[in-house]
């Protein structure tokens, strides 16, 4: 854990510490991931001589992005055996914190499923340059590429985003109605009430990292997933369980708890007022952005 005496104002790392956590977060799409990054930039910080640094914000974001990099490289094997479907990491993020829906949405968990299918320099660019606004050359500067280069990886990643990003009802009023008749719907068991909420083509996906009960493939269609839903409330592991609303990656989605403690997150789309694309974490090394203070994970850029 990052911990220091010094002021905010008077460490550039402890007054930008928002930022980038936020740029190694949408990085990597893991908490534990992002948190390790900043430990380690801030070793290199502390070790920096800092008279040597002219622009200390554009050096640790550089320091941040080219760490986030490196272990999202890494990553990318360990997931090829990752049991069962891979989620991000969830956060629990306030309302308040969020400056802009475009850079709400940019950390929602739809977006970061659709960041995962970027190659890492393509995510860095994306994340610097369309949910931060660095321009281009500013960009090239962090990732040591010339600006033609990252004007050609920024237009590729943003077309493949804009092609595979949900663009769901986001009515902050309809998704709190729906949000709530569903969890009044699941707690009462009522078969035919859930399945009146879900679109009928909608798929759930359950991440559960080998670690808990989950279901191993994604499950496709009003009826599959809404007795799964209903058969998961029976089972002995889930006992005591209760759910309630709360902001997750920027949007209302449903936290799970077992005495007064996180063991799953659900987010989900929402069109013409039904829920499509359920995303179950309850893998219980990824909830740890579901603890400790809300809202650090959707800084913009200051």
């Amino acid at each position: 854990m990052i911990t220091s005496d010094t002021a905010p104002q008077d460490d550039p790392f402890l007054a930008h510490r928002r930022l980038l956590f936020a740029t190694a977060y949408r990085m990597t799409g893991t908490v534990s991931d992002a948190e390790d990054v900043l430990q380690d930039a801030w070793l290199a910080w502390s070790k920096e001589d800092r008279s040597e640094v002219r622009h200390p914000k554009a050096y640790l974001v550089r320091t941040v992005t080219r760490l986030a990099l490196d272990r999202l490289t890494s990553a990318r094997a360990t997931r090829e055996e990752y049991v069962g479907p891979w989620l991000p990491e969830p956060l629990l993020t306030a309302p308040d914190v969020a400056e802009g829906a475009e850079r709400a949405d940019s950390v929602s968990t739809a977006v970061l499923v659709v960041l995962e299918t970027l190659t890492p320099v393509e995510r860095a660019v994306f994340v610097l340059r369309e949910v931060f606004g660095y321009s281009h050359a500013e960009v090239g500067e962090v990732l040591d590429r010339p600006e033609a280069t990252v004007r050609q990886i920024a237009h590729r990643a943003r077309h493949h985003v804009r092609a595979r990003r949900p663009r769901f009802d986001t009515d902050p009023a309809q998704r709190e109605e729906i949000t709530a008749r569903f969890l009044r719907a699941c707690a009462g068991g009522d078969l035919n009430a859930v399945m009146e909420l879900l679109a009928p083509e909608v798929t759930a996906w359950s991440d559960g990292g080998g670690k808990v009960t989950a279901a191993r493939r994604p499950l496709h269609g009003a009826s599959n997933v809404a007795r799964w839903l209903l058969g998961v409330q029976t089972k002995p592991q889930t006992a005591g369980t209760t759910a309630e609303t709360a902001v997750v990656n920027g949007e209302l989605g449903v936290l799970y708890l077992q005495g007064g403690e996180p063991v799953g997150a659900l987010t989900f789309d929402i069109e013409d007022g039904l829920l499509r694309n359920l995303r179950f974490q309850v893998n219980p090394d990824k909830l740890g952005g579901l603890r400790g203070p809300r809202g650090h994970g959707v800084s913009a850029r200051p």
